[in-house]
């Protein structure tokens, strides 16, 4: 009786199956299968006016069926490892390093004091604090059970924007008919001239807080 691996060796070409780069490609030219929602799937949508809303379509990309290697997309080091530039550089650093160590050490014997411990922490100190600002995750704040989402208005921006600025003329309007009557109750006129520009400055204020 064969076994299962037996029955695979026969069942399958070892060479095809090493060297085979069968690959769906995807619609309009593209290098991979599309992973985007159809349009019936999509679920965003975006006022146009009216009271009305239609679907966000997606936007085709300009390099759709080009690869792109890596050194298009990330920084290419400027030069080779272990060159003598970086090591000038590190050796430099290391110096520099020494230097104001051995200045702070001075400094405390000359105070009388011990010499201050390196701030340089250990390899070992290193790794597991790398490893707890890493595996730290942060904490997701509880949605309140009060909230409601926003109704959409199927507004556009351009009506939102006239909405808002029609409301901001009746406010200010009645804002400046309340400071005209302050100024007729303090003064008994009505204000004109520089006292005109102080009462709409009052009412800009209020506005604007």
């Amino acid at each position: 009786m064969k076994t299962f691996f037996q029955f695979c060796t026969e069942a399958y070409d070892a060479d095809l199956m090493s060297s085979s780069q069968i690959r769906k490609t995807g619609s309009g030219g593209r290098i991979r299968p599309t992973r985007k929602k159809s349009e019936p799937e999509i679920r965003r949508t975006r006022a146009v006016g009216g009271g009305k809303t239609e679907v966000v379509k997606y936007k085709e990309r300009k390099d759709i069926g080009q690869q792109r290697s890596s050194s298009e997309r990330q920084q290419q080091p400027e030069q080779e490892r272990g060159s003598a530039d970086v090591k000038a550089k590190a050796a430099a650093a290391a110096k520099e390093e020494r230097k104001k160590a051995a200045l702070a050490r001075i400094a405390a014997k000359k105070k009388g004091e011990s010499a201050p411990a390196t701030s340089q922490p250990k390899a070992k100190e290193a790794t597991k604090t790398a490893s707890k600002l890493l595996s730290k995750k942060a904490e997701k704040k509880p949605v309140s059970p009060k909230y409601t989402p926003a109704k959409a208005s199927g507004l556009s921006a351009k009506e939102r924007n006239k909405q808002t600025r029609e409301g901001e003329r009746y406010l200010r309007g009645i804002m400046k008919d309340q400071e005209v009557k302050k100024y007729k109750q303090a003064t008994g006129e009505a204000p004109k001239g520089k006292a005109m520009t102080k009462v709409l400055a009052h009412v800009q204020r209020r506005m604007s807080t």
